[in-house]
């Protein structure tokens, strides 16, 4: 899946985030993100940013507060540069996951060896369970912060500002289950 934009709203009446990505192959993936799920992934974001910025190339911090002093460098420059004027183009071809968006319940995130962030969305009901995977590179993850940060706030929901070094010697093993960005 190649993600050529990102749009995260704030739809008062659901009371919650709508995060939309779509694809250069015209797909649309529409995902409703409430206050308790956001509030729980946003810090495991936070976490696993650091993390895949610190499993770059390029980066040569060993220790935590270092990394976090460089994932923000990073986040600014991509912050400077990214494309958050263009319109989001809301004409979808296809919805692989129905007209409806998913109702987020779980998420897991992973590291992925080349050099990714896995996410997992999933729906689980007593009936089924519906599920979405994303690899995001690094630029993309930076654009999902800060799109799903400016809502919350937006929304008034209470969330500490972006801040991954709060706790870094968390982010080692531990499990973790607006605007347009362009890609």
């Amino acid at each position: 899946m190649n993600i050529h934009q990102l749009s995260v709203s704030y739809d008062e009446r659901q009371d919650r985030l709508q995060l939309k990505l779509n694809t250069q192959d015209g797909q649309e993936f529409r995902f409703w993100l409430t206050r308790r799920m956001a509030i729980r992934l946003m810090p495991a974001m936070e976490q696993s940013i650091v993390r895949l910025e610190a499993a770059q190339p390029d980066m040569t911090a060993t220790d935590a507060s270092t990394q976090h002093m460089l994932t923000e460098i990073k986040r600014d420059a991509f912050l400077q540069t990214a494309d958050f004027s263009t319109p989001y183009s809301a004409q979808p071809q296809q919805l692989p996951l129905g007209d409806e968006p998913l109702l987020i319940t779980d998420a897991q995130l992973s590291l992925q060896p080349h050099g990714a962030l896995q996410i997992i969305f999933q729906k689980k009901t007593a009936e089924v369970t519906q599920s979405c995977q994303l690899n995001l590179q690094a630029p993309l993850v930076h654009g999902m912060i800060h799109l799903i940060h400016q809502c919350m706030g937006k929304a008034e929901w209470a969330l500490a500002p972006p801040s991954t070094a709060q706790h870094p010697e968390a982010a080692a093993d531990t499990p973790l289950t607006a605007q347009v960005y362009k890609h």
